[in-house]
């Protein structure tokens, strides 16, 4: 059996609304603690649930019950490249949503422990990248990430790897916001 028929499919939104200032920003969660990916940065997102038509409805329905983001405030601009997660084995299809900001974010309290709104100008800014050497549970060894700071935190893995070619793109106007 082939190894890429054993991930599970997952899909992300990148929610991105321009603020009342004009600047661009994107939505982030930090997942709660526990879990594979417990107090991690990432994108609204999750495993595809059976009664999921296709990847987008996935993701459409995970921001709903992540962060509360109606899929009606949600208008898709792009289907990004699939990314893979290296070592929890999940293949993530990511799609770019404009977005209409709700008043309020409704957080998943067994989910989502945080929302952010990251300026997609601070993201792209050079001091905004890190790298280091990490070993997480379940890896064999030290490896070299690459990340984004957030605040106090760092956005790496699938998430840093849809955002890096993602953000100057953004930031070029390639899509109307």
């Amino acid at each position: 059996m082939d190894a890429r028929s054993l991930l599970v499919d997952a899909a992300v939104l990148v929610p991105v609304f321009r603020d009342g200032q004009g600047d661009l920003r994107l939505v982030l969660v930090r997942r709660t603690e526990g879990g594979v990916h417990g107090g991690q940065l990432a994108l609204p997102g999750g495993r595809q649930a059976p009664g999921d038509a296709a990847p987008l409805d996935t993701a459409l329905r995970e921001a709903r019950e992540e962060i509360g983001l109606p899929p009606e405030s949600v208008q898709v601009l792009a289907t990004l490249p699939v990314v893979e997660t290296r070592t929890t084995g999940y293949r993530i299809a990511p799609f770019l949503g404009r977005i209409v900001r709700p008043p309020a974010w409704r957080l998943a309290p067994t989910e989502i422990a945080e929302v952010f709104e990251a300026r997609v100008a601070d993201l792209a800014r050079p001091e905004a990248r890190g790298e280091g050497l990490e070993q997480y549970l379940g890896w064999p060894s030290l490896e070299r990430i690459e990340f984004f700071r957030v605040g106090p935190h760092r956005l790496w893995g699938a998430s840093f790897r849809i955002l890096r070619p993602l953000l100057p793109r953004l930031l070029a106007g390639e899509w109307p916001f």
